[in-house]
């Protein structure tokens, strides 16, 4: 799959995401490269209904611009007690330009209207998901992986690390919110992580 490529490009301008990413594809011999290193790459919609459609979307639109193997994921929040919401709409479960804050606030609106919660400040079981897409352009293969990270959402925000919905989120086995997590340990249990470790490891089996 990145065969004859030194570069993976990561289909984002986070720099603290990037700097992830660069850590996990380093063992692979890979130099990563961000959204940063390429101006005047375009804003690719996320029209897809699934957050794989979306990694997907967004891997292949740019990899047709750059012509590098590209790296995209899509990720977010799923309530069970909502039916899987706000699910691909978590970064704009509040309106298009919501800040953090105003999506944890409809979220315990909309858990509050329909009466969730056990009486014990837990709400609603719930999940991060995260999925990966890798696009190689010259050889036209994706090789995409998912990941998860289990837990509850609380009745109130607790912590100050992390962004999005973590101070909400409460990891079972240590009893605290994401936000609450120390940076290493949320990196090496989140979603995110998992996903990466999955495509990692299909990569490695396809050297094999």
């Amino acid at each position: 799959m990145l065969q004859g490529s030194d570069v993976v490009l990561i289909a984002t301008r986070n720099k603290g995401k990037a700097r992830e990413f660069a850590a996990m594809f380093a063992e692979l011999g890979k130099e990563v490269r961000s959204l940063h290193d390429y101006p005047g790459m375009p804003e690719v919609a996320e029209t897809g209904e699934t957050f794989a459609a979306n990694a997907y979307l967004k891997a292949s639109a740019i990899a047709r611009i750059a012509g590098v193997p590209v790296l995209a994921d899509d990720s977010g929040l799923c309530v069970d007690a909502l039916g899987g919401a706000p699910g691909v709409y978590s970064a704009r479960y509040a309106g298009e330009h919501a800040a953090d804050a105003d999506n944890n606030a409809k979220l315990l609106r909309e858990l509050a209207e329909i009466g969730a919660g056990d009486g014990t400040g837990r709400l609603s079981p719930a999940q991060f998901v995260c999925a990966l897409a890798l696009v190689n352009p010259v050889s036209g293969r994706t090789v995409a992986a998912e990941g998860e990270c289990a837990g509850w959402i609380v009745s109130e925000p607790r912590g100050e690390g992390g962004f999005g919905y973590d101070p909400l989120f409460c990891v079972p086995a240590y009893g605290k919110t994401m936000a609450e997590l120390p940076a290493e340990t949320k990196q090496r249990i989140s979603h995110r992580a998992q996903a990466l470790k999955r495509l990692l490891a299909a990569l490695a089996a396809e050297r094999a």
